[in-house]
């Protein structure tokens, strides 16, 4: 098997766990399609309104699982010795990454839905988690970033964007921290988090949009007029 055709299998193979709509699966459970209710959102922020905090959390766990187990199944084949990808050094690093993309793609702009997908944070931290060290350890400090924005102000949007914008910063600390050889080496995974960054704030422009006007719901609020598709 070519490295290309190695690469475009392991794209596609994460792309399409990435895309299974497991809010969209979980609303059907309860006779709901939930693109027709609150934001018309597939991801844990839209699921918990029309459904409750339960399904949410259920949501967001099934949402960062098909991001941190495709990509850390991944990381482990082209980590083996015997995988063609081995000889090609930092280019099974930028393969590693952009298999992480296809993962947050396959959410936010899923085949299975006709491209209408979440918004990519909670897949986004389940792939940022699986590629160490240090996306792990970034991840996990914009993860933490997440909850205490959204403990002082009750808005899961605000907390996701502040956590999107952290991302880099942490990455790029964390790679300081070992040294600046260390951040030359690994150029790639800087502008990763930048890209995902980027996204996640694309994917919240509406949300940025009621932000400014002071009309974006707070946690709790159930689905409403202001929030609709």
């Amino acid at each position: 098997m070519t490295f290309a055709l190695y690469a475009i299998l392991l794209c596609v193979g994460c792309y399409l766990i990435g895309g299974i709509p497991f809010g969209y699966l979980a609303g059907l459970t309860r006779g709901i399609d939930i693109r027709e209710h609150g934001s018309g959102n597939t991801g844990a922020t839209n699921v918990g309104r029309v459904m409750g905090r339960k399904w949410a959390a259920c949501i967001f766990l099934l949402d960062a699982a098909k991001g941190f187990l495709p990509i850390l199944l991944t990381g482990y084949v082209l980590r083996k010795p015997t995988t063609s990808a081995d000889a090609y050094g930092a280019i099974a690093q930028i393969m590693w990454l952009g298999c992480g993309m296809c993962c947050v793609l396959g959410h936010s702009f899923p085949v299975y839905l006709r491209f209408k997908g979440g918004k990519g944070v909670a897949t986004s931290l389940g792939v940022i988690l699986g590629i160490y060290p240090y996306m792990s350890l970034a991840g996990a400090l914009a993860f933490v970033v997440w909850g205490v924005v959204l403990w002082a102000s009750r808005m899961v949007s605000l907390a996701s964007i502040c956590a999107a914008l952290s991302l880099p910063i942490f990455v790029t600390g964390c790679m300081l921290w070992d040294g600046l050889d260390v951040v030359a080496s690994n150029v790639p995974m800087i502008v990763f988090a930048i890209l995902i960054a980027g996204l996640v704030l694309y994917r919240h422009r509406g949300n940025i949009a009621r932000l400014r006007t002071g009309s974006e719901s707070r946690l709790g609020d159930r689905a409403n007029t202001a929030d609709s598709p």
